[in-house]
């Protein structure tokens, strides 16, 4: 308790949770990384530990509508296309993968429930920027290999799509997931190897993740 309640006051890297603690370096480093396993706490790319998404699902017993409709969803868009399928949300300038539904088989782009990506490659990132307000615009538009104009295209037809930008050898197509008062509140995404998604994996996806980001929506 003493280690969550240390990273809920402000991210910090295991120097920081000793003197925050008081506790042992490696204690310190025991119980957190026993912690993010669990995903009760997280790590971003900077390596400073932060509250996990595990947290707010047990708040209270509540179930995220997000993630509930998401375990319907993501496993049907994974049988259509043969592919990884993961659902991401904005932190700041990251992207959480919150949900996802592999193939039981074959090569993968697996991305672990938790993972913190940064904004500034991928498809997700483009759709996630691509609705976000103008200071995140900008500050994403900053450190990406894409620009204004790709966020244009992105609003224009709905969908973003990437090729070995993320990772080497692996391609990705994403939509926007809305509320019901139509803010952008996810990004729904198919990846996997160059060589089967191809290089334009929008012509080949984009409409069956269409129909997801839409079925998603209804369940909300």
């Amino acid at each position: 308790m003493a280690v969550l309640h240390a990273v809920a006051d402000d991210p910090c890297g295991l120097a920081e949770l000793c003197n925050r603690t008081g506790l042992p370096r490696a204690t310190a480093h025991r119980l957190a990384v026993g912690l993010e396993v669990h995903r009760l706490l997280r790590r971003g790319p900077d390596g400073r530990w932060r509250p996990g998404p595990a947290l707010a699902e047990l708040a209270g017993g509540a179930v995220d509508p997000l993630l509930d409709a998401a375990s319907a969803i993501l496993p049907k868009l994974r049988d259509i296309t043969g592919e990884s399928v993961q659902l991401y949300r904005r932190d700041g300038m990251q992207r959480l993968c919150i949900a996802t539904a592999e193939p039981p088989s074959g090569l993968r782009d697996t991305v672990p429930v938790g993972s913190a990506l940064p904004m500034n490659a991928g498809s997700a990132a483009k759709v996630l920027a691509a609705w976000a307000d103008p200071a995140t615009q900008r500050a994403v538009l900053a450190e990406a290999v894409f620009g204004e104009r790709t966020l244009m295209e992105v609003r224009r037809r709905g969908w973003a799509q990437s090729v070995a930008e993320r990772e080497s050898g692996v391609a990705s197509v994403s939509a926007p997931v809305r509320d019901s008062n139509g803010n952008v509140i996810a990004a729904i995404s198919v990846s996997g190897p160059i060589d089967r998604m191809g290089r334009r994996p929008g012509a080949r996806w984009a409409a069956d993740l269409l129909a997801a980001a839409e079925a998603l929506q209804n369940r909300l």
